[in-house]
Protein backbone atom coordinates (compact mmCIF):
# COMPACT_ATOMS: atom_id res chain seq x y z
CA UNK A 1 0.00 0.00 0.00
CA UNK A 2 1.50 3.51 -0.68
CA UNK A 3 2.34 5.75 1.74
CA UNK A 4 -0.07 8.16 0.48
CA UNK A 5 -2.97 5.51 0.86
CA UNK A 6 -1.28 4.48 4.29
CA UNK A 7 -1.83 8.36 5.40
CA UNK A 8 -5.26 8.91 4.24
CA UNK A 9 -6.20 5.80 6.37
CA UNK A 10 -4.43 6.74 9.43
CA UNK A 11 -5.55 10.17 9.63
CA UNK A 12 -9.18 8.28 9.15
CA UNK A 13 -8.51 6.00 12.28
CA UNK A 14 -7.33 8.78 13.97
CA UNK A 15 -10.45 10.69 13.97
CA UNK A 16 -12.30 7.74 14.04
CA UNK A 17 -10.50 7.44 17.57
CA UNK A 18 -11.00 10.57 18.47
CA UNK A 19 -14.51 10.98 18.44
CA UNK A 20 -14.82 7.63 19.98
CA UNK A 21 -12.82 9.06 23.20
CA UNK A 22 -15.03 12.64 23.12
CA UNK A 23 -18.17 9.96 22.96
CA UNK A 24 -16.77 8.52 25.63
CA UNK A 25 -16.10 11.64 27.63
CA UNK A 26 -19.41 13.05 26.96
CA UNK A 27 -21.10 9.68 28.09
CA UNK A 28 -19.36 9.47 31.23
CA UNK A 29 -20.13 12.93 32.30
CA UNK A 30 -16.89 13.87 33.99
CA UNK A 31 -14.33 11.71 36.38
CA UNK A 32 -16.76 8.97 37.21
CA UNK A 33 -17.18 5.80 35.50
CA UNK A 34 -20.11 5.19 33.47
CA UNK A 35 -21.73 2.54 35.72
CA UNK A 36 -20.99 5.19 38.21
CA UNK A 37 -22.89 7.72 36.12
CA UNK A 38 -25.56 5.05 35.21
CA UNK A 39 -26.53 4.56 38.99
CA UNK A 40 -30.27 6.44 39.78
CA UNK A 41 -30.03 6.96 43.45
CA UNK A 42 -34.29 7.33 42.91
CA UNK A 43 -34.47 3.76 41.86
CA UNK A 44 -32.05 2.25 44.61
CA UNK A 45 -34.31 4.48 47.01
CA UNK A 46 -37.48 2.91 45.50
CA UNK A 47 -36.23 -0.73 45.54
CA UNK A 48 -35.89 -1.04 41.75
CA UNK A 49 -32.86 -2.93 42.24
CA UNK A 50 -33.56 -5.49 39.33
CA UNK A 51 -33.77 -2.09 36.90
CA UNK A 52 -30.48 -0.21 37.89
CA UNK A 53 -28.63 -3.60 37.97
CA UNK A 54 -29.75 -4.08 34.25
CA UNK A 55 -28.81 -0.19 33.67
CA UNK A 56 -25.38 -1.23 35.34
CA UNK A 57 -25.05 -4.34 33.29
CA UNK A 58 -25.83 -2.54 29.77
CA UNK A 59 -23.12 0.21 30.73
CA UNK A 60 -20.83 -1.90 30.92
CA UNK A 61 -21.39 -3.65 27.56
CA UNK A 62 -21.28 -0.58 26.20
CA UNK A 63 -18.30 0.15 27.67
CA UNK A 64 -16.37 -3.07 26.71
CA UNK A 65 -17.78 -2.59 23.04
CA UNK A 66 -16.22 0.83 22.99
CA UNK A 67 -12.50 -0.44 24.88
CA UNK A 68 -12.56 -3.31 21.55
CA UNK A 69 -13.06 -0.10 19.00
CA UNK A 70 -10.23 1.50 20.26
CA UNK A 71 -8.04 -1.59 20.66
CA UNK A 72 -9.31 -2.59 16.87
CA UNK A 73 -8.42 1.19 15.91
CA UNK A 74 -4.77 1.50 17.75
CA UNK A 75 -4.50 -1.98 16.46
CA UNK A 76 -5.05 -0.71 12.37
CA UNK A 77 -2.72 2.05 13.56
CA UNK A 78 0.02 -0.04 14.67
CA UNK A 79 -0.43 -2.44 11.15
CA UNK A 80 0.35 0.89 9.14
CA UNK A 81 3.51 1.86 11.09
CA UNK A 82 4.71 -1.80 10.62
CA UNK A 83 3.60 -1.91 6.78
CA UNK A 84 1.10 -4.10 7.35
CA UNK A 85 -2.08 -2.66 7.23
CA UNK A 86 -4.48 -3.38 4.06
CA UNK A 87 -2.76 -7.27 4.02
CA UNK A 88 -5.12 -10.13 5.46
CA UNK A 89 -4.42 -11.59 8.56
CA UNK A 90 -4.74 -14.99 7.16
CA UNK A 91 -4.25 -15.56 3.71
CA UNK A 92 -1.69 -12.57 3.32
CA UNK A 93 -3.91 -11.14 0.31
CA UNK A 94 -4.52 -7.53 0.08
CA UNK A 95 -7.73 -6.34 1.28
CA UNK A 96 -9.40 -4.24 -1.02
CA UNK A 97 -9.20 -0.31 -0.38
CA UNK A 98 -13.37 -0.28 -1.14
CA UNK A 99 -13.71 -2.59 2.20
CA UNK A 100 -10.68 -0.30 4.56
CA UNK A 101 -12.56 2.39 3.56
CA UNK A 102 -15.69 0.91 4.59
CA UNK A 103 -14.41 -0.66 7.73
CA UNK A 104 -10.55 0.35 8.56
CA UNK A 105 -10.05 -1.73 11.11
CA UNK A 106 -10.95 -5.18 9.14
CA UNK A 107 -8.45 -7.95 9.94
CA UNK A 108 -9.55 -9.76 6.79
CA UNK A 109 -10.73 -9.95 2.92
CA UNK A 110 -13.77 -10.77 2.64
CA UNK A 111 -13.37 -14.48 2.02
CA UNK A 112 -11.33 -14.84 5.24
CA UNK A 113 -13.59 -12.79 7.10
CA UNK A 114 -16.49 -14.92 5.67
CA UNK A 115 -14.96 -18.53 6.66
CA UNK A 116 -14.09 -16.89 10.16
CA UNK A 117 -17.33 -16.21 11.17
CA UNK A 118 -18.50 -19.57 9.90
CA UNK A 119 -16.10 -21.20 11.87
CA UNK A 120 -16.35 -18.88 15.02
CA UNK A 121 -20.58 -18.08 15.26
CA UNK A 122 -20.26 -16.69 18.54
CA UNK A 123 -16.59 -14.05 17.59
CA UNK A 124 -17.74 -10.64 17.00
CA UNK A 125 -17.18 -9.33 13.58
CA UNK A 126 -14.31 -7.31 12.72
CA UNK A 127 -15.00 -4.08 13.13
Amino acid sequence: MSDTISDTFALQLQQMRSDLLAQIRAQRGGRISRAEAAEDPHALQSGDLNQAYSERDLEQALSERETAELRAIDEALARIAAGTFGVCVDCGADIPTARLHAAPTTLRCIGCQTRYEREHPSATPSL
